[in-house]
C-alpha cells in the first residue's frame, strides 16, 4: 500500500500537507502548440511547432474528520488558504495556504506533490472544494477538493536543454522523396520562412526541384 501522499513548499520542505486520503487516481495532461503555415503551391499547410505546454495533474482529495468531530477546514484550508476572513489576513507565512500570497515572493509559492516515487513540482492553479457532510451546530467535517496543478519548470532549466539541441555547425539534411526546403527550414529551425537560407548556403536556384539523395548543408541561423 502506497504511502500517503502530500503537498509541500519546494522553499520549505518542513511545511508538509498530508491527504488524509489517498486520490482514486491521477489525471496527466500534456500538449504542444502547433501553428498552421500556408506554403504556395502545397495542398495543406505544414505545421510550425510554436512551444510546448505545462504538464497539468489534477485529482480528487477526498478529507473527512467527522469520527474527530473536528472542522475538516482545518485540513482543506492549509490548501486553499483560510476560509475564516480578515482575521487571519496577517498570518505568518508558515501559517498560511499553499494558495495564499507569501510575503516575500509576492505569489504563491512553488509547490511539491509527492505520492511514492511520483514528484511533481508545480504551482496550485484551480481547487474546487465541495462540502457534503455537516455536524448539527453547522461545522463542516466531510470535504472533497477537486485540485488541478501546473507543472512549474525554471527558465534557467528550459534555456539550458534549448541549447543542447541547437543546431551544429556540421549538420547536414540528406533530401528524400517528397522533401522541400520550406519543409526542412520548418524542421531544423521552427520557420519555413527561413528556407532563404538553406537555398543560398547550397547554391540552390530553384527551391522547387530537390533530388533524393541529395545532400544539403544546413546553415547555423545568426
Amino acid at each position: 500500500m502506497l504511502v500517503k501522499a502530500f503537498l509541500t513548499r519546494k522553499d520549505n520542505p518542513l511545511l508538509i500537507v498530508p491527504c488524509l486520503f489517498n486520490p482514486r487516481e491521477l489525471n496527466v495532461d500534456k500538449s504542444n502548440h502547433f501553428a498552421e503555415v500556408n506554403i504556395p503551391g502545397l495542398s495543406s499547410p505544414i505545421f510550425q511547432f510554436v512551444r510546448g505546454n505545462a504538464r497539468s495533474v489534477s485529482m480528487d482529495l477526498f478529507f473527512d474528520t467527522y469520527e474527530l468531530g473536528t472542522d475538516v477546514r482545518l485540513f482543506t484550508d492549509r490548501i486553499t488558504g483560510w476560509d475564516a476572513g480578515s482575521m487571519f489576513g496577517n498570518l505568518p507565512d508558515e501559517a498560511k495556504g499553499l494558495m495564499d500570497i507569501d510575503s516575500d515572493l509576492h505569489a504563491p509559492p512553488i509547490c511539491l506533490f509527492i505520492w511514492g516515487a511520483f514528484i511533481f513540482q508545480c504551482i496550485i492553479t484551480d481547487v474546487k472544494k465541495k462540502f457534503t457532510m455537516f455536524l448539527p451546530e453547522g461545522i463542516p467535517v466531510r470535504a472533497t477538493l477537486n485540485v488541478t496543478l501546473k507543472e512549474y519548470r525554471e527558465v534557467e532549466m528550459q534555456v539550458k536543454e534549448m541549447s543542447l539541441q541547437s543546431a551544429d555547425l556540421t549538420k547536414s539534411w540528406v533530401v528524400t522523396q517528397g522533401d522541400s526546403l520550406w519543409a526542412i527550414a520548418a524542421k531544423e529551425y521552427g520557420s519555413p520562412e527561413d528556407w532563404r537560407l538553406i537555398a543560398k548556403r547550397n547554391n540552390i536556384e530553384n527551391p522547387r526541384i530537390l533530388n533524393p539523395g541529395q545532400r544539403l548543408i544546413i546553415p547555423v541561423k545568426e
